[in-house]
């Protein structure tokens, strides 16, 4: 990949130099294992650093083409696969999802309890797909604590390293929805049964359709839902903080994410967070976003499909988001993006009509159409709560110099 002299499109070689340094500044303590960091303006990318390590027990060195685990950030290519059907006329944002998957006819909503348990009413208005990609479908993930439905989360069919696609999301119609449909926010399973909407209304396997139809494309040739024996040498391990105690070790599940083998192909792919990929092999998808659906001559998405997808879909007495206790202030949602409506709000350097996503790994995006920058962050570090996205962001934002 070329890097260009920053200057070129008006940012600061020496003020970039700081993303390096304060990055490092979290290796040094032994808080994060390692980085890659990229920046681009006017597609032009201008800064990709690599700091730290991929496996920091072995001593190996983070590299340019390190394959990480991006989890939710799968969810914006599902979101755009999904995007390009309805470009088709496969499909209304307004369908019921039952239209497609019939077991969603026969989903009920937890209203309550009563001396007889819990108490289910009939969906109304009936979930549709525009609500899945809202996340206002009434789905839940089975990391929250503050609902029975997600205690039967965790025990369900979701969490099978077995059961098919079809037979993940047919059998997570049968669980209650925390809400009614399009009454509240609540991040979920809903674009993990928008890859299955992609599977059937495509008539191929969910994997095949993201290959053929933008990995191809874009040249994402490291995208996938596992590693390949060839490639293992490059994957990053994961890594995750001990709450007690503060030790810095190797993340093997837990309750909320249990651990995954991406060495074995995956027997129900993810579109909520499956995907494995690159730096390189991302940005191409993020250069497309910011090219307005296009790239290497190929056009990927319309222009007002993005745009569309890109607003803030979200009704004002819903906001602010939240994920359980971490409010997303300042931010809305549009189809399969956060959204920044108010960058004062956000409390880091922004624009308003950034759209992005991260990943539960620490990973994060976004894409700038103001600016027309957009920034890459790549490592593995489970349940983090340490501030090096907001560090990152904001030095690639005080970058700018015209």
């Amino acid at each position: 990949m070329q890097v260009i002299a920053p200057e070129v499109v008006g940012m600061s070689a020496e003020r970039l130099n700081r993303i390096s340094n304060r990055l490092g500044e979290y290796i040094d303590r032994e808080q994060v294992a390692g980085f890659v960091t990229l920046v681009a303006r006017d597609s032009e990318v201008v800064h990709f650093e690599t700091c730290g390590y991929r496996d920091a027990e072995e001593g190996s060195p983070m590299e340019k083409d390190t394959i990480f685990r991006i989890y939710s950030m799968t969810k914006p290519i599902t979101s755009i696969a999904l995007m390009m059907l309805h470009e088709e006329g496969k499909f209304q944002l307004v369908d019921p999802v039952s239209r497609y998957i019939s077991a969603f006819g026969n989903t009920k909503v937890l209203s309550g309890y009563d001396y007889m348990g819990q108490k289910l009413v009939a969906q109304n208005p009936p979930m549709n797909i525009h609500h899945l990609l809202t996340h206002t479908a009434g789905l839940s993930y089975g990391f929250h604590f503050d609902s029975p439905i997600d205690d039967m989360y965790r025990d369900s069919i979701f969490r099978s390293e077995t059961a098919s696609l079809e037979e993940k999301i047919t059998g997570m119609a049968a669980l209650p929805l925390r809400f009614q449909p399009g009454s509240a926010w609540n991040y979920s399973i809903a674009t993990d049964v928008c890859g299955y909407l992609v599977q059937l209304l495509s008539d191929m396997p969910f994997e095949d359709f993201l290959a053929e139809r933008i990995f191809r494309p874009l040249g994402m040739t490291d995208t996938a839902f596992h590693v390949t024996a060839d490639k293992l040498d490059r994957f990053a391990k994961l890594y995750q903080h001990n709450i007690q105690d503060g030790s810095f070790h190797e993340y093997k599940g837990a309750p909320h994410i249990p651990w995954h083998d991406y060495s074995k192909p995956a027997s129900a792919p993810s579109g909520g967070g499956g995907l494995v990929s690159t730096m390189s092999d991302y940005w191409q998808f993020a250069n497309m976003l910011l090219n307005e659906g296009e790239a290497n001559d190929v056009r990927i998405i319309g222009r007002k499909t993005l745009e569309f997808m890109t607003r803030n879909h979200i009704k004002p007495e819903l906001l602010p988001l939240a994920i359980g206790f971490a409010e997303i202030s300042g931010r809305g949602f549009g189809l399969g993006f956060d959204v920044v409506m108010d960058a004062a709000q956000t409390r880091v350097l922004n624009s308003d009509g950034n759209y992005g996503w991260s990943g539960a790994a620490a990973t994060n995006f976004w894409v700038d159409p103001q600016e027309q920058l957009v920034g890459i962050i790549m490592t593995q570090l489970m349940d983090n709560m340490l501030f090096f996205q907001q560090d990152f962001r904001a030095l690639a934002y005080q970058a700018l110099v015209d």
